[in-house]
Protein backbone atom coordinates (compact mmCIF):
# COMPACT_ATOMS: atom_id res chain seq x y z
CA UNK A 1 0.00 0.00 0.00
CA UNK A 2 2.26 2.67 0.76
CA UNK A 3 4.53 1.81 -2.34
CA UNK A 4 1.74 2.34 -4.07
CA UNK A 5 1.21 6.06 -2.22
CA UNK A 6 4.68 7.02 -3.24
CA UNK A 7 4.08 6.40 -6.37
CA UNK A 8 0.65 8.36 -6.76
CA UNK A 9 2.60 11.38 -4.93
CA UNK A 10 6.02 11.04 -7.69
CA UNK A 11 3.08 10.81 -9.66
CA UNK A 12 1.03 13.75 -8.63
CA UNK A 13 4.52 15.93 -7.99
CA UNK A 14 5.57 15.77 -11.18
CA UNK A 15 2.17 16.64 -12.98
CA UNK A 16 1.56 19.63 -10.45
CA UNK A 17 5.76 20.66 -12.22
CA UNK A 18 4.56 20.53 -15.33
CA UNK A 19 1.20 22.55 -14.85
CA UNK A 20 2.69 25.17 -13.14
CA UNK A 21 5.27 25.56 -15.81
CA UNK A 22 2.13 26.83 -17.84
CA UNK A 23 0.12 28.67 -15.52
CA UNK A 24 -0.86 32.42 -17.13
CA UNK A 25 -2.82 34.60 -15.28
CA UNK A 26 -3.93 38.42 -16.76
CA UNK A 27 -5.15 39.81 -13.24
CA UNK A 28 -4.50 39.76 -9.33
CA UNK A 29 -7.74 38.14 -8.65
CA UNK A 30 -6.51 34.89 -11.17
CA UNK A 31 -3.30 34.64 -9.33
CA UNK A 32 -4.94 34.67 -5.90
CA UNK A 33 -7.48 31.72 -7.50
CA UNK A 34 -4.09 29.84 -8.65
CA UNK A 35 -2.51 30.22 -5.13
CA UNK A 36 -5.77 29.18 -3.08
CA UNK A 37 -5.76 25.77 -5.41
CA UNK A 38 -2.04 24.98 -4.97
CA UNK A 39 -1.16 26.23 -1.47
CA UNK A 40 -4.51 27.08 0.36
CA UNK A 41 -5.49 24.97 2.55
CA UNK A 42 -7.26 22.62 0.89
CA UNK A 43 -4.75 23.03 -1.79
CA UNK A 44 -3.26 20.25 -3.94
CA UNK A 45 0.28 21.25 -2.28
CA UNK A 46 -0.63 21.30 0.61
CA UNK A 47 -2.62 17.58 0.40
CA UNK A 48 0.64 16.57 -0.46
CA UNK A 49 1.98 17.43 2.50
CA UNK A 50 -1.02 15.98 4.57
CA UNK A 51 -0.20 12.55 2.83
CA UNK A 52 3.73 12.58 3.57
CA UNK A 53 2.79 11.37 6.78
CA UNK A 54 2.15 8.14 5.57
CA UNK A 55 5.27 7.75 3.29
CA UNK A 56 7.72 4.82 4.87
CA UNK A 57 10.48 6.48 6.80
CA UNK A 58 13.31 5.53 4.86
CA UNK A 59 11.50 7.64 2.24
CA UNK A 60 10.55 10.70 4.15
CA UNK A 61 14.11 12.49 3.22
CA UNK A 62 13.36 12.13 -0.65
CA UNK A 63 9.71 13.22 -0.41
CA UNK A 64 10.14 15.83 2.26
CA UNK A 65 13.15 17.32 -0.27
CA UNK A 66 10.37 16.85 -3.36
CA UNK A 67 7.65 18.61 -1.90
CA UNK A 68 10.05 21.28 -0.67
CA UNK A 69 11.19 21.95 -4.15
CA UNK A 70 7.66 21.66 -5.39
CA UNK A 71 6.68 24.28 -2.73
CA UNK A 72 9.12 26.67 -3.67
CA UNK A 73 8.34 25.68 -7.55
CA UNK A 74 4.73 27.27 -7.04
CA UNK A 75 5.19 30.15 -4.62
CA UNK A 76 8.21 30.93 -7.50
CA UNK A 77 5.60 31.02 -10.26
CA UNK A 78 3.16 33.35 -8.31
CA UNK A 79 5.77 35.68 -7.36
CA UNK A 80 6.97 36.12 -11.27
CA UNK A 81 3.34 36.46 -12.15
CA UNK A 82 2.57 38.87 -9.46
CA UNK A 83 5.94 40.58 -10.84
CA UNK A 84 4.47 40.71 -14.66
CA UNK A 85 1.09 42.14 -13.42
CA UNK A 86 3.14 45.29 -11.91
CA UNK A 87 5.10 45.83 -14.41
CA UNK A 88 2.55 45.91 -17.36
CA UNK A 89 0.37 48.36 -14.70
CA UNK A 90 3.64 50.46 -14.14
CA UNK A 91 3.83 50.61 -18.29
CA UNK A 92 0.76 51.52 -18.76
CA UNK A 93 0.80 54.46 -15.80
CA UNK A 94 4.71 55.96 -16.73
CA UNK A 95 5.33 59.07 -17.89
CA UNK A 96 8.20 60.43 -19.51
CA UNK A 97 9.55 62.23 -16.35
CA UNK A 98 11.94 64.23 -19.03
CA UNK A 99 9.39 66.20 -21.04
CA UNK A 100 8.01 69.16 -19.86
CA UNK A 101 5.25 69.09 -17.00
CA UNK A 102 1.49 70.73 -18.22
CA UNK A 103 1.10 74.13 -16.71
CA UNK A 104 -0.84 74.73 -13.89
CA UNK A 105 -2.60 78.15 -12.94
CA UNK A 106 -1.88 78.86 -9.54
CA UNK A 107 -4.19 81.45 -7.48
CA UNK A 108 -2.72 84.10 -6.56
CA UNK A 109 -3.45 87.15 -3.42
CA UNK A 110 -6.14 89.47 -4.40
CA UNK A 111 -4.71 93.08 -4.26
CA UNK A 112 -7.12 94.03 -1.95
CA UNK A 113 -5.43 91.28 1.04
CA UNK A 114 -2.20 92.09 -0.39
CA UNK A 115 -2.57 95.99 0.50
CA UNK A 116 -4.30 95.18 3.69
CA UNK A 117 -1.34 92.92 5.16
CA UNK A 118 1.42 95.13 3.72
CA UNK A 119 -0.60 97.87 5.75
CA UNK A 120 -0.96 95.98 8.54
CA UNK A 121 2.77 94.82 8.79
CA UNK A 122 4.10 98.39 8.72
CA UNK A 123 2.20 99.18 12.05
CA UNK A 124 3.19 96.47 13.10
CA UNK A 125 6.84 97.91 13.13
CA UNK A 126 5.52 100.41 15.45
CA UNK A 127 4.01 98.17 18.18
CA UNK A 128 0.46 97.55 17.06
CA UNK A 129 -1.90 94.58 17.26
CA UNK A 130 -4.62 93.69 15.43
CA UNK A 131 -8.11 93.83 16.93
CA UNK A 132 -11.23 92.87 14.74
CA UNK A 133 -15.24 93.17 15.63
CA UNK A 134 -18.31 91.64 13.90
CA UNK A 135 -19.34 93.32 11.22
CA UNK A 136 -23.48 93.23 12.51
CA UNK A 137 -23.39 96.28 14.92
CA UNK A 138 -25.38 98.04 17.33
CA UNK A 139 -26.19 101.99 16.85
CA UNK A 140 -24.05 101.82 20.11
CA UNK A 141 -20.76 100.90 18.94
CA UNK A 142 -21.02 102.13 15.08
CA UNK A 143 -22.66 105.91 16.12
CA UNK A 144 -23.83 106.70 19.90
CA UNK A 145 -20.09 105.78 21.80
CA UNK A 146 -18.18 107.88 19.02
CA UNK A 147 -20.15 110.85 19.56
CA UNK A 148 -22.75 111.37 16.52
CA UNK A 149 -25.94 113.22 17.74
CA UNK A 150 -29.23 111.85 16.38
CA UNK A 151 -29.55 113.91 13.85
CA UNK A 152 -26.57 112.94 12.12
CA UNK A 153 -26.68 112.44 8.62
CA UNK A 154 -25.14 108.84 8.99
CA UNK A 155 -27.38 107.55 11.03
CA UNK A 156 -30.38 108.34 8.09
CA UNK A 157 -31.78 105.30 6.33
CA UNK A 158 -30.38 106.35 2.87
CA UNK A 159 -26.48 106.36 4.28
CA UNK A 160 -26.74 103.07 6.59
CA UNK A 161 -28.16 99.51 6.18
CA UNK A 162 -30.58 99.06 9.08
CA UNK A 163 -31.50 95.60 9.67
CA UNK A 164 -33.72 95.84 12.83
CA UNK A 165 -35.05 98.59 15.28
CA UNK A 166 -34.14 96.51 18.80
CA UNK A 167 -35.88 98.94 20.98
CA UNK A 168 -34.32 102.12 20.22
CA UNK A 169 -30.34 100.49 20.04
CA UNK A 170 -30.73 99.57 16.27
CA UNK A 171 -28.83 96.89 14.39
CA UNK A 172 -26.91 97.75 11.46
CA UNK A 173 -24.25 96.60 9.07
CA UNK A 174 -21.20 98.53 10.35
CA UNK A 175 -20.00 101.66 8.73
CA UNK A 176 -17.03 101.88 9.80
CA UNK A 177 -14.44 99.75 11.43
CA UNK A 178 -13.91 102.61 14.41
CA UNK A 179 -16.88 99.91 16.14
CA UNK A 180 -13.86 97.70 17.15
CA UNK A 181 -12.11 100.42 18.80
CA UNK A 182 -14.92 101.59 21.05
CA UNK A 183 -14.77 97.85 21.74
CA UNK A 184 -11.23 97.49 22.03
CA UNK A 185 -11.60 100.52 24.98
CA UNK A 186 -14.08 98.88 26.60
CA UNK A 187 -12.76 95.82 27.00
CA UNK A 188 -8.48 96.19 26.49
CA UNK A 189 -6.14 97.09 29.58
CA UNK A 190 -4.33 100.77 28.95
CA UNK A 191 -2.11 101.93 27.33
CA UNK A 192 -4.35 101.02 24.20
CA UNK A 193 -2.21 101.11 20.71
CA UNK A 194 -4.38 98.58 17.92
CA UNK A 195 -4.91 98.39 14.32
CA UNK A 196 -8.58 97.43 13.17
CA UNK A 197 -8.76 95.86 9.72
CA UNK A 198 -12.38 95.05 8.29
CA UNK A 199 -15.15 95.37 5.54
CA UNK A 200 -17.43 98.25 6.10
CA UNK A 201 -21.10 98.61 3.85
CA UNK A 202 -22.57 102.26 3.25
CA UNK A 203 -25.42 102.27 1.37
CA UNK A 204 -24.26 104.41 -1.61
CA UNK A 205 -24.97 104.23 -5.33
CA UNK A 206 -21.54 102.03 -7.44
CA UNK A 207 -19.46 103.78 -9.35
CA UNK A 208 -15.62 103.82 -10.56
CA UNK A 209 -14.87 105.87 -6.88
CA UNK A 210 -17.52 104.41 -4.75
CA UNK A 211 -19.14 101.19 -3.55
CA UNK A 212 -21.11 99.85 -1.33
CA UNK A 213 -19.02 97.29 0.22
CA UNK A 214 -15.53 98.12 1.30
CA UNK A 215 -12.68 97.77 3.41
CA UNK A 216 -10.96 99.94 5.95
CA UNK A 217 -8.11 99.90 7.91
CA UNK A 218 -8.36 102.12 11.31
CA UNK A 219 -5.66 102.49 14.20
CA UNK A 220 -5.93 103.95 17.69
CA UNK A 221 -3.74 104.96 20.06
CA UNK A 222 -4.50 105.83 24.18
CA UNK A 223 -2.00 106.49 26.91
CA UNK A 224 -0.85 109.15 28.79
CA UNK A 225 0.60 111.75 27.05
CA UNK A 226 -0.07 111.37 23.53
CA UNK A 227 -0.33 114.42 21.69
CA UNK A 228 -0.68 115.87 18.01
CA UNK A 229 2.70 115.19 17.17
CA UNK A 230 2.59 111.63 17.73
CA UNK A 231 -0.24 111.71 15.51
CA UNK A 232 1.64 113.18 13.11
CA UNK A 233 5.22 111.26 13.09
CA UNK A 234 3.11 108.37 12.92
CA UNK A 235 1.45 109.10 9.65
CA UNK A 236 4.30 109.96 8.59
CA UNK A 237 6.36 107.38 9.04
CA UNK A 238 3.21 104.84 7.46
CA UNK A 239 3.21 107.31 4.47
CA UNK A 240 7.40 106.75 3.74
CA UNK A 241 6.91 102.86 4.48
CA UNK A 242 3.77 102.56 1.81
CA UNK A 243 4.75 104.99 -0.58
CA UNK A 244 8.96 105.84 -0.79
CA UNK A 245 11.37 107.39 1.67
CA UNK A 246 10.74 110.55 -0.16
CA UNK A 247 6.98 110.62 0.43
CA UNK A 248 5.69 114.39 1.91
CA UNK A 249 2.68 114.42 3.91
CA UNK A 250 0.49 117.44 4.51
CA UNK A 251 -2.51 117.78 6.99
CA UNK A 252 -5.87 119.59 6.28
CA UNK A 253 -8.68 120.80 9.02
CA UNK A 254 -11.52 118.83 8.89
CA UNK A 255 -14.15 117.45 11.12
CA UNK A 256 -14.99 113.86 12.18
CA UNK A 257 -17.62 113.53 15.62
CA UNK A 258 -15.26 111.19 17.28
CA UNK A 259 -11.69 113.24 17.31
CA UNK A 260 -11.06 116.52 18.12
CA UNK A 261 -8.97 118.10 16.12
CA UNK A 262 -9.38 116.25 13.22
CA UNK A 263 -6.87 116.20 9.68
CA UNK A 264 -7.28 115.03 6.26
CA UNK A 265 -4.32 113.37 5.55
CA UNK A 266 -2.63 114.11 1.84
CA UNK A 267 0.71 112.91 0.87
CA UNK A 268 2.87 113.62 -1.99
CA UNK A 269 2.08 112.22 -5.61
CA UNK A 270 4.35 109.27 -6.25
CA UNK A 271 3.74 109.68 -9.89
CA UNK A 272 4.73 113.17 -10.35
CA UNK A 273 6.33 113.73 -7.44
CA UNK A 274 4.53 117.07 -6.09
CA UNK A 275 4.39 118.33 -9.96
CA UNK A 276 1.08 117.89 -11.13
CA UNK A 277 -0.57 115.28 -13.23
CA UNK A 278 -3.78 113.80 -13.92
CA UNK A 279 -3.64 111.43 -11.16
CA UNK A 280 -3.49 114.23 -8.77
CA UNK A 281 -5.67 116.63 -10.96
CA UNK A 282 -3.15 119.10 -11.01
CA UNK A 283 -2.58 119.59 -7.35
CA UNK A 284 0.78 117.37 -6.36
CA UNK A 285 -1.46 115.70 -3.94
CA UNK A 286 -2.97 112.68 -2.89
CA UNK A 287 -6.16 112.17 -0.46
CA UNK A 288 -5.06 108.91 1.99
CA UNK A 289 -6.75 108.99 5.50
CA UNK A 290 -8.49 111.05 8.14
CA UNK A 291 -7.32 111.26 11.78
CA UNK A 292 -7.12 113.55 14.88
CA UNK A 293 -6.86 113.34 18.41
CA UNK A 294 -9.63 111.48 20.42
CA UNK A 295 -12.29 113.19 21.50
CA UNK A 296 -12.89 113.41 25.49
CA UNK A 297 -16.25 112.75 25.24
CA UNK A 298 -15.31 109.31 23.03
CA UNK A 299 -12.87 108.27 26.01
CA UNK A 300 -15.49 109.01 28.63
CA UNK A 301 -18.08 106.89 26.69
CA UNK A 302 -15.99 103.62 27.08
CA UNK A 303 -15.48 104.27 30.74
CA UNK A 304 -11.69 106.00 29.74
CA UNK A 305 -10.93 108.84 31.92
CA UNK A 306 -9.79 111.81 29.90
CA UNK A 307 -7.81 113.86 32.07
CA UNK A 308 -5.29 111.29 32.72
CA UNK A 309 -5.48 109.83 29.23
CA UNK A 310 -5.29 111.20 25.59
CA UNK A 311 -4.99 109.46 22.05
CA UNK A 312 -5.36 109.75 18.27
CA UNK A 313 -6.92 107.68 15.98
CA UNK A 314 -6.84 107.47 12.17
CA UNK A 315 -8.61 104.86 9.67
CA UNK A 316 -7.93 104.32 5.64
CA UNK A 317 -9.84 103.21 2.99
CA UNK A 318 -7.64 100.14 1.58
CA UNK A 319 -9.13 100.52 -1.76
CA UNK A 320 -7.75 104.11 -1.49
CA UNK A 321 -4.17 102.97 -0.96
CA UNK A 322 -4.66 100.15 -3.72
CA UNK A 323 -5.72 102.49 -6.04
CA UNK A 324 -3.10 104.97 -5.37
CA UNK A 325 -0.77 102.31 -4.87
CA UNK A 326 -1.29 100.44 -8.69
CA UNK A 327 -2.80 103.30 -10.07
CA UNK A 328 -6.52 101.98 -10.48
CA UNK A 329 -8.67 104.14 -11.66
CA UNK A 330 -11.76 102.02 -11.49
CA UNK A 331 -13.03 100.86 -7.83
CA UNK A 332 -15.25 98.26 -9.07
CA UNK A 333 -12.06 96.11 -10.61
CA UNK A 334 -11.78 95.03 -6.51
CA UNK A 335 -15.09 93.18 -6.81
CA UNK A 336 -15.81 91.82 -10.36
CA UNK A 337 -13.38 88.59 -10.17
CA UNK A 338 -12.18 89.59 -13.54
CA UNK A 339 -8.83 87.19 -13.80
CA UNK A 340 -7.36 89.92 -16.76
CA UNK A 341 -7.30 92.40 -13.72
CA UNK A 342 -6.02 89.75 -10.99
CA UNK A 343 -3.79 88.37 -13.35
CA UNK A 344 -1.65 91.76 -12.82
CA UNK A 345 -1.02 90.78 -9.18
CA UNK A 346 0.55 87.35 -9.75
CA UNK A 347 4.26 88.54 -9.58
CA UNK A 348 3.28 90.79 -5.78
CA UNK A 349 4.56 89.25 -3.27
Amino acid sequence: MRAELNKEMNQKIEEILAAISELRANTEKEIEELRIKYLGKKGEVTALFEEFRNVLPEQKREFGQKLNVLKNAVQSKIDSLKENIAEKGATKTSCDLTKPGDRMDLGTRHPISITREEIISIFHKFGYTVAEGPEIEDDWHVFGALNFPPEHPARDMQDTFFIHANDGNPVLLRTHTSSVQVRAMEKMDLPIRVLCPGRVFRNEAISARAHCIFHQVEGLYIDKGVSFADLKQAVLLFAREMFGEETEIRLRPSYFPFTEPSAEVDVSCNICKGKGCNICKGTGWLEIMGCGMVDPNVLEASGIDSKVYSGFAFGMGIERIAMLKWQVKDLRHYFENDVRFLRQFETVI
